[in-house]
């Protein structure tokens, strides 16, 4: 569309009708920038598409293009013709992505106005950034940042798994880059120059073998190194090549020096405090940080490596949250790089899973990204010391002592729904060591509990989380419409929880009683003057689960039951908490009222519940921000419902819940609770009975459970 012979007036008129931007946007030539996500908030401005010929359908206030490619100089011709003066160059910043490529999503991008950083031939506008003088706070903030890079141990892609073994020491790292890259063209370098830098690491350093750190493109064969045709030769026993894709920074962390000609991993390894020879000119030398084979440009003069990370990390990059597509700081972006990184690299690369439905199938495919899964109908054909996922107690794996198992189940901030209802899961947990409901063993997350240092960043973190839970009124499920109040009259009001019975945490975790009739009966007599509030599970209620008459008979035991009330206004109207397993006794927790544990929940035992079991190994004494720190930080995995951006964090997913409340109803209808019941209660029921089959194995290879016993 075009407005060309239009009167300004009239052009304006138009763009408000049609809600598009009267003050200007940036052009944009490329169909590949325009496909970038979240561009409009990178560039802080509203992008629109040009044609060559046509123009623009909306006033430009400026141009864009892709760095020094053969398409920017036809955008800048554009804007040259059309008397636009405001032209900017595009780049991926120094922390891009997970993965390169555009199927994995972009956290940063640099935009200059001047130049673009890797071309030494004129001044870009990080070069005037790095001159620039650091007050105090900026200083402070610098040292903290490249303290946050050394430990998040990223770099500007972080897929490739860390090298089996590093190279015998002592070594210097000298890095080869992919041929005609621009940043070499640009950079006054060469072919020869990697000759010259191969030559100088083996003439400096005598004594040291020298590790050739290949281009992972040139490992997958996509492209060609510089240094391949020379190594190739073998003339020098003391070079080792590096051909696989493995992260650069383990090889960063332990080399002498690291040689360059341009590439960013000099700039990393500034950050990282190494000495640093280069021998093209990249932007992070020439200011006295680094050994130069060329001379720098006379606009560049001696400065701190807290001046060069600063402008390069905070002045000059520009971020976003991958999950929001909100402006971020590049701390945000180095923690999500982090969680990515982290999470991919948690696992072996090859995993086989047993028990997960067709529907969960695609599910677990997303929190295991970066991982291949293969299914299986039976233990027989996982092969022989595999990596085996189970959903929950699904299977036996004693028999397989050949098998590492990690068992997955939902997390502490599951859904706006139930799972019997298929609601997707935003949280799993994948436990090595057991699962966080059998208290016969120890789990992972009792693991953590019991020895991780919480720090009081992280401490704080967890008190942020814990109080955003409190006022959006989350919990696991976050289903219910209701409203309750105590009747008048009443005095101390107590909120027994029940469960569904045939539960797995109830066998795993409740030594003693472990019915809900047995709970209230219990509850009854320890609290005879008390008002008794009774809270079905929902599966039972919405007979998905359980026995639903049996359910409601149970009233004759309490003063009320109260089934669709969320569990969130439930407990901040009561008094107390008793419960069997069930995770309201944490929900409860969190919003500060005493609960009590008639069985053995992964909360009970750590000195913020009054137990009727004692745990003995549970020792350590938590405050309530390290519980929520351990179950809600720690131990859990959180992709949201898209499966997209990678892993979330649970702040993230705290503020995905309560979207997805407001835009979903979390009542089912009845046609679709039938339709539900009657094709997952076959499933239920076998799973239910595949436990109980287990249950004795489990039991014959832990001390039996015993009330008021040790667990």
């Amino acid at each position: 569309m075009t407005l060309t012979g239009l009167s300004a007036s009239c052009k304006s008129t138009i763009w408000e009708v049609m809600g598009l931007p009267s003050e200007g946007a940036i052009g944009v030539l490329s169909h590949g920038i325009r496909r970038i996500e979240h561009l409009s908030a990178l560039l802080g401005e509203p992008v629109a598409p040009v044609h060559p010929w046509r123009g623009a359908a909306v006033p430009l206030s400026g141009v864009a293009a892709w760095g020094r490619r053969p398409s920017a100089r036809r955008a800048q011709a554009f804007a040259q013709a059309h008397g636009i003066d405001r032209f900017l160059c595009l780049e991926d910043g120094f922390l891009r992505s997970l993965r390169p490529g555009a199927s994995s999503p972009t956290c940063s991008l640099v935009v200059d106005d001047l130049g673009i950083y890797y071309d030494a031939s004129q001044p870009s506008r990080l070069e005037a950034m790095i001159g620039m003088p650091l007050p105090p706070a900026e200083q402070a903030r610098a040292r903290q940042l490249i303290e946050r890079w050394r430990s998040a141990g990223i770099s500007k892609y972080n897929h490739a798994p860390a090298p089996s073994s590093l190279p015998a020491q002592p070594y210097v790292l000298v890095v080869d880059q992919t041929e005609n890259d621009a940043s070499v063209q640009f950079g006054h370098a060469d072919g020869d120059s990697f000759r010259r830098m191969l030559e100088s690491a083996l003439k400096a350093y005598p004594n040291c073998r020298v590790v050739v750190k290949e281009h992972p493109e040139v490992a997958l064969g996509r492209k060609l190194g510089y240094l391949g045709r020379i190594l190739g030769q073998g003339r020098e026993v003391r070079v080792e090549r590096l051909q696989g894709d493995v992260h650069v920074v383990p090889l960063i962390r332990s080399a002498l020096a690291v040689f360059t000609v341009t590439s960013q991993v000099g700039f990393e390894a500034l950050l990282h405090g190494k000495t640093v020879h280069t021998f093209g000119m990249p932007f992070y030398a020439g200011w006295g940080l680094t050994i130069d084979a060329l001379p720098a440009p006379g606009r560049r003069h001696p400065v701190s490596v807290e001046q060069l990370a600063f402008a390069a990390l905070v002045r000059y990059a520009r971020y976003v949250r991958p999950h929001t597509g909100q402006r971020c700081e590049v701390e945000e972006a180095i923690d999500y790089l982090a969680l990515q990184r982290r999470m991919c690299q948690q696992f072996p690369r090859y995993l086989h899973a047993i028990g997960f439905s067709s529907w969960k199938r695609k599910i677990l495919k997303d929190f295991l990204q970066g991982h291949a899964v293969t299914f299986h109908r039976n233990l027989r054909t996982v092969p022989q010391g595999a990596t085996l996922l189970r959903w929950g107690q699904c299977v036996d794996a004693a028999a397989r002592g050949d098998l590492a198992v990690i068992t997955v189940e939902d997390g502490f901030l599951r859904s706006v729904g139930l799972g019997a209802q298929l609601a997707r899961p935003l949280s799993w947990v994948f436990d090595c060591s057991g699962i966080y409901y059998d208290a016969t063993r120890e789990s992972d997350l009792e693991r953590v509990l019991a020895n991780a240092d919480f720090d009081p960043g992280m401490l704080a973190r967890a008190a942020r989380l814990r109080t955003s839970i409190i006022h959006g009124g989350l919990t696991k499920y976050n289903v219910g419409s209701g409203n309750w109040r105590r009747p008048a009259g009443a005095g101390r009001a107590i909120l027994v929880v029940g469960q569904v019975e045939a539960d797995a945490s109830l066998r795993l975790g409740a030594p003693g009683i472990r019915t809900n009739r047995a709970l209230l009966e219990e509850v009854r007599a320890e609290e005879p003057d008390a008002y008794l509030v009774y809270k079905p599970h929902p599966d039972v209620m919405s007979g998905l689960r359980g026995d639903r008459d049996q359910e409601r008979a149970l009233a004759a035991l309490c003063d009320e039951v109260v089934p669709d009330c969320p569990m969130d206004r439930l407990i901040a109207a009561v008094d107390g908490v008793h419960v069997l397993t069930s995770l309201a006794g944490f929900e409860a927790l969190l919003r500060g009222k005493p609960v009590t544990a008639h069985g053995a929940p992964f909360y009970a035992g750590w000195g913020l519940t009054d137990d009727r079991c004692q745990i003995p190994r549970r020792g350590r004494r938590l405050s309530l921000d390290m519980l929520v720190a351990g179950a809600l930080i720690l131990y859990p995995r959180y992709v949201l419902r898209d499966g997209k951006n990678g892993f979330a964090t649970p702040e993230i997913v705290v503020d995905h819940i309560l979207s997805w409340r407001e835009e979903s109803p979390t009542r089912v209808s009845g046609f679709r609770r039938h339709l539900l019941r009657l094709l997952l209660r076959p499933w239920i029921r076998w799973r239910d009975a595949a436990v109980g089959r287990i249950e004795g194995a489990l039991r014959q290879n832990n001390n039996p459970l015993h009330h008021k016993d040790r667990i």
